[in-house]
């Protein structure tokens, strides 16, 4: 679409209020309400706004920033009155000189997009979001106690949030999402619905509306929706598995029918990158301090670096289908990410497997679950980062990242995230309480 387009669209569909949709570096989505007169002037990038005032953009001192709409992105929220409609239009942040923001994460995803375009690649993402829908008190806030006790695949009557996750999936459909699959997961209150694979950019933006169409939909129906990867002790926590694949002259260059299990060398040097990368890139892919306690052993959560074509306590794990639907399956992310931050670090990792030729050590077919740490060992399995903390050293000491995110993000997130665990490392915790209390 197009200025002409948007502005045609936005008369038909009787728009009064535009929403100007950003992410801010840790992947809090932001915006800008304006009424539909204001619309030509926002498309053609004079809208203003305070990036001070935004988590990790920039000083105060040089806050002005520039919201340019991308066309492509207008869209109207089903769940809003049709008459004085509201539509949204996600937006790239310029400075005043007219350049991209070097701390806009759409920026930095669209960078690693030409880099990889540079050497021939196209890359898709397929992810698979979970979530919990909770209860919420007399008050409206939410609880940690859930709607149900179902299971995996489960129907009602024992999953009561099947009537939201039903409205969920056609809202996301009105909203131009193609719907693949959409199930009661294995925790009680947790739910997944997957969405049709598209490029990388594309994903990025969806993953976000995807994020606030749920939160919405679950408040209208009188629940919370949380993607906080493990909001309940015990259970399973949510993920963001990121299924990728590359596209080079219109075929999908992961695959090969001669190759090993039928992945090409670009599959294989990929996910060389991809593990060679993990440690450092689990700062943006499991960016909190909750990531952490999804990511131990027993939950179904990935934790130790090996790649395999059927094994699920691998990190990488290739699905079964072969031709243009070969993918690599990246398991640890978590839905608390930025999308853009993670993808861009998944590619970037990728692309540094190609370039460089990385072997991806052999593939590890036993649980490695059920493996002594000694065995572990001897099959050179090492683990992910087990803390923020130890995420966010592994991440100052990799150049590949540092590189891709550019300085201003680099400095900016390392900075937050540090200062994210000391509010955490300094809080006194009830299990402290607990434990100690009566003990000392």
């Amino acid at each position: 679409m197009d200025k002409k387009e948007v502005l045609e669209r936005a008369r038909e569909l009787n728009v009064k209020f535009v929403r100007l949709q950003f992410t801010d570096l840790f992947g809090v989505m932001k915006n800008v309400a304006i009424t539909v007169e204001q619309l030509e002037k926002a498309l053609d990038g004079e809208l203003m706004f305070d990036g001070s005032s935004i988590e990790g953009f920039t000083r105060i001192e040089e806050s002005d920033m520039y919201l340019r709409p991308d066309p492509n992105t207008f869209l109207v929220f089903p769940w809003r009155p049709k008459d004085g409609a509201v539509a949204r239009l996600i937006c790239d942040v310029y400075k005043p000189d007219g350049t991209p923001f070097e701390g806009d994460p759409r920026y930095i995803l669209k960078k690693t997009i030409q880099q990889a375009k540079e050497m021939g690649y196209t890359m898709y993402v397929g992810p698979e979001l979970e979530f919990f829908l909770f209860l919420v008190d007399e008050q409206g806030r939410p609880t940690t106690i859930t709607h149900d006790n179902a299971g995996y695949f489960d129907l009602s009557p024992v999953d009561l949030g099947e009537n939201a996750r039903r409205d969920m999936v056609l809202t996301l459909e009105q909203m131009g999402f193609e719907i693949e699959a959409s199930h009661h997961e294995v925790a009680p209150g947790q739910h997944e619905i997957d969405f049709k694979y598209s490029d990388a950019l594309d994903v990025a933006d969806k993953v976000m509306t995807f994020k606030l169409v749920v939160r919405t939909i679950a408040q209208r129906h009188g629940l919370h929706a949380t993607f906080m990867p493990k909001p309940i002790f015990g259970i399973n926590g949510s993920g963001m598995h990121m299924n990728q694949s590359l596209f080079k002259d219109g075929k999908n260059a992961f695959y090969d029918p001669n190759g090993y299990k039928g992945l090409s060398e670009d599959a294989l040097y990929y996910i060389g990158g991809l593990l060679k990368h993990a440690r450092a890139f689990a700062a943006l892919t499991n960016p909190t301090v909750n990531s952490y306690k999804r990511l131990v052993p027993g939950y179904e959560a990935p934790v130790y670096l090996a790649w395999s074509a059927a094994n699920r306590s691998a990190l990488i794990r290739i699905p079964a289908k072969r031709g243009n639907s070969t993918r690599v399956e990246l398991r640890n992310p978590d839905p608390s990410c930025n999308p853009y931050l993670a993808i861009a670090a998944a590619l970037a990792s990728g692309l540094d497997g190609i370039k460089n030729k990385i072997k991806p050590p052999a593939e590890v077919t036993t649980n490695i679950y059920h493996m002594s740490e000694e065995e572990r060992r001897a099959a050179g399995i090492v683990s992910l980062p087990s803390s923020l903390e130890e995420a966010v050293k592994e991440l100052e000491q990799d150049e590949v990242l540092r590189n891709m995110l550019g300085e201003h993000v680099f400095t900016k997130f390392i900075e937050g995230k540090k200062k994210e665990w000391d509010e955490y490392r300094v809080q006194v915790h009830q299990w402290e309480i607990e434990k100690y209390l009566t003990t000392y």
